[in-house]
C-alpha cells in the first residue's frame, strides 16, 4: 500500500497544509500546537492519506494501475475502465455483455477494490445455485491474484472454498462471499450485492429474497460509527448475457434506462461481441464470425450480440411463465425403475442440412395417489445430427426407448414423418451391438407392422384438427406449472475434450434452444377461432417445441387417470327451456 501511496503522492496536486477536518473542525489547530517532534509522521500526513483513499475510491482502474506488476499484469483497455468506475461510482449498474467478454472478471476486481477500501464491508456475488456462484468467483479469484499478486498482502488468512461456498476475508475487515438466487438467501443481510446472470432472476424471488439483503447500510468503523451518506449503502449490480423480450429483467433493464437519463444514481452499459473484439480480448473475428454461420440466430443474437429476443407482444406464452419452469437440476439418460416416460418425436426431413432437425422430447410423468397428473419433467431433449435417413433415426429412436422403458413414443407423421414411421413398423437390428431393438405397431391406425409380434408402442399423430388443441394445452401446461425444465447451465468452465461433462450439459443447451423456439412463437388467431402459432423469423425453427407440445397433449388426452368433476343441469337432458332458478356457473 505504501508503494501505491508514493506513486500517488508524486503524481497528485500539492496539498494544502492547512485544512479542515469534517468531524473535528479544530483538528489541524490541535496538530499545530504540537512541537514538531510530537507529531507522527502517519499524523502528520493524514490529509494527504484521506485524499489518496479518496482517489482510490473514486478511480478503481487507476488504483489497479498501481498494483499492477511490470510483467503479467493486466493492462486494462477503455471499456473495461468504465465497467470498473461504473461498479465504483453508481448506486446500481446493470451490464449486458457477451460470453467471452470477461465480465465476470471486472465484477469480481470491482468486489476486492471495494472490501479493501471500505472497512467492515460485506459483499456477495449471487448466482442461480451456491455452486455455481462459488465455482465462478473462485475461479476468478484465482486468476485475478495471479495477474495482481500485491492482493494476497491485503487477505488475512486463507481464502475459503468449497462446493457449495466462498468467502475471502481481508484484513480491513471486508469480507466477500456467495449466495444463491433462492429461497435459501432469505433473511441474509450484506451491504452489497452483483448478481450474476440476471437475466434468469425471477422477479418475485427478487423482491422478496434478494432486495432486501443489502437494507443495512455500513458504518464507519472507529468510536462514532456514522453512516457516510456518500457511500453506495444498498448497492445492487445485475450484470449477464441478454435474455428475452416481456421479462421481467427487460423491463427492469428499460427502467434503469429512464433512471440513467433522470440521474437516480442508475447506470445500464453493454456491448456485443465486436468490442472486445476490437480490443484483442476473447476470440478472434473469423471464429465468432464462423460461429455466427452455423448456430441459431437466436442463440448468437443473445450469446454474442447482447440482444434481448422474441415477442413481447402476442407470444404464445408469458416467457417469465417459462423461465420460472426451469426447476431441473440435472437430466437423466435412462430409466429411473419406477417412473412412467413418453418420448415424442417430430420429424425433420431425412437429407436437411438447415436449422431443420429431427427433435427428441423424453418426458417423465409424476402422479398423485389417485393417478392424477401433478408434473410432467422434460428430462431430455435430443437433437439428432442433420443428414440421418429414416432408418437411421429409427434406430436412435428404439434405442431411446429402450434406455427409458418408454410406456409409449408419440411420432408426428404429417408430411415426411410417414417414412420414420414406415420404418419403425419393421423389424430392427442394432448395427453396433447386433441386439434386435424390435418391430413396432401403430396404437391408433390400420398400418401392418413387419413382424406379427410387434408391439404396440407408436401413436402416429397427425395434427390436422388438433393443433388448436395441442396449442391451448401446452400453454395450460406451462400457465400451470405442470410442465418442468431443465436449469440453465451457467458454468463454462469446463474442457472441451471431456465427453462425459459435455455429454451432461448438452441438455441442459437443448433447454436453452427450446426457450428460443418459444420466444420466437406469436400465437394467431384464425378466423374460425381456433389458435396456430407463427414464427417471428423463419430462420429460427420450431422443432423442439413441436416435440414437446406433440408429447404433452399425448399425455393429457389418453394418460391422466382422473376426470373433472362436470356440474351438470338435468333440464340439458330435456327439449324444454330452462327455469329461471338455474343459472349457469
Amino acid at each position: 500500500m505504501m508503494t501505491s501511496y508514493n506513486n500517488f503522492q508524486s503524481n497528485s496536486a500539492k496539498h494544502t497544509k492547512n485544512r479542515l477536518d469534517v468531524r473535528n473542525p479544530d483538528f489541524n489547530n490541535t496538530v499545530e500546537m504540537k512541537t514538531e517532534n510530537q507529531i507522527d509522521n502517519f499524523t502528520r500526513n493524514l490529509s494527504k492519506y484521506k485524499d489518496f483513499v479518496s482517489w482510490c475510491r473514486w478511480n478503481p482502474d487507476l488504483w489497479y494501475d498501481l498494483i499492477t506488476p511490470e510483467t503479467g499484469g493486466i493492462r486494462l483497455d477503455l471499456d473495461q475502465r468504465v465497467f470498473l468506475r461504473s461498479i465504483a461510482r453508481f448506486l446500481s449498474t446493470y451490464g449486458v455483455f457477451p460470453r467471452g467478454y470477461g465480465k465476470t472478471l471486472i465484477e469480481v476486481m470491482g468486489m476486492v477494490h471495494a472490501a479493501i477500501f471500505y472497512p467492515d464491508i460485506e459483499i456477495s456475488m449471487t448466482a442461480q445455485t451456491l455452486q455455481n456462484a462459488s465455482s465462478i468467483f473462485e475461479d476468478k479469484w484465482r486468476e485475478l491474484i495471479r495477474f495482481y499478486p500485491l492482493l494476497k498482502n491485503e487477505v488475512a488468512g486463507n481464502p475459503s472454498f468449497s462446493k457449495d461456498s466462498a468467502e475471502v476475508n481481508f484484513i480491513s475487515g471486508g469480507r466477500i462471499d456467495v449466495l444463491a438466487n433462492a429461497q435459501s438467501s432469505k433473511g441474509q443481510r450484506r451491504k452489497r450485492l452483483q448478481i450474476e446472470e440476471s437475466a434468469l432472476l425471477n422477479n418475485a424471488l427478487f423482491e422478496d429474497c434478494l432486495e432486501p439483503i443489502p437494507n443495512v447500510p455500513r458504518r464507519t468503523i472507529g468510536r462514532e460509527a456514522v453512516i457516510n451518506p456518500e457511500e453506495l449503502n444498498g448497492q445492487i449490480n445485475f450484470f449477464t448475457t441478454s435474455g428475452f423480450r416481456g421479462s421481467d429483467e427487460f423491463e427492469r433493464n428499460l427502467r434503469m434506462l429512464d433512471e440513467m437519463a433522470e440521474l437516480k444514481g442508475k447506470m445500464v452499459i453493454g456491448s456485443d461481441w465486436q468490442l472486445a473484439v476490437n480490443y484483442g480480448r476473447g476470440e478472434p473475428k473469423s471464429a465468432l464470425l464462423d460461429k455466427k454461420s452455423k448456430l441459431s440466430p437466436t442463440f448468437f443474437a443473445m450469446n454474442y450480440e447482447s440482444k434481448w429476443v422474441g415477442a413481447s407482444d402476442g407470444a404464445i406464452v408469458n416467457i417469465n411463465k417459462v423461465i420460472d419452469l426451469r426447476t431441473l437440476s440435472s437430466p437423466e439418460f435412462k430409466s429411473d425403475g419406477k417412473s412412467e416416460y413418453v418420448i415424442s418425436v417430430d420429424v425433420a426431413r431425412s437429407s436437411s442440412q438447415n436449422n431443420n432437425q429431427t427433435s427428441i422430447s423424453i418426458l417423465k410423468i409424476k402422479r398423485s395417489k389417485d393417478g392424477k397428473i401433478l408434473k410432467i419433467y422434460l428430462v431430455n431433449l435430443i437433437n439428432l445430427p442433420n443428414g440421418l435417413n429414416f432408418s437411421a433415426q429409427a434406430i436412435e429412436v428404439k434405442r431411446l426407448k429402450l434406455l427409458y422403458d418408454a410406456k409409449i413414443v408419440v411420432v408426428d407423421t404429417n408430411g415426411v414423418g410417414v417414412g420414420l414411421k414406415d420404418e419403425l413398423l419393421k423389424d430392427t437390428v442394432d448395427p453396433i451391438t447386433g441386439d434386435n431393438l424390435g418391430c413396432w405397431n401403430t396404437i391408433n391406425t390400420d398400418d401392418d407392422p413387419e413382424s406379427s409380434e410387434s408391439e404396440k408402442i407408436l401413436y402416429a399423430l397427425t395434427s390436422q384438427g388438433i393443433n388448436h388443441d395441442i396449442i391451448v394445452n401446452f400453454i395450460d401446461m406451462v400457465e400451470s406449472g405442470k410442465l418442468q425444465l431443465l436449469v440453465k447451465n451457467t458454468n463454462n468452465n469446463y474442457d472441451i475434450n471431456d465427453k462425459e461433462h459435455v455429454r451432461k450439459i448438452y441438455p441442459h443447451t437443448q433447454t436453452d434452444l427450446l426457450l428460443e423456439e418459444v420466444a420466437n412463437l406469436k400465437i394467431k388467431q384464425l378466423p374460425g377461432g381456433k389458435f396456430t402459432v407463427e414464427q417471428l423469423t423463419k430462420r429460427v425453427d420450431k422443432d423442439r417445441y413441436s416435440s414437446l407440445s406433440m408429447g404433452l397433449w399425448y399425455i393429457k388426452a389418453f394418460m391422466d387417470k382422473t376426470r373433472e368433476k362436470v356440474n351438470l343441469n338435468p333440464h340439458d337432458f330435456f327439449l324444454m327451456r330452462k327455469p329461471n332458478i338455474y343459472s349457469k356457473h
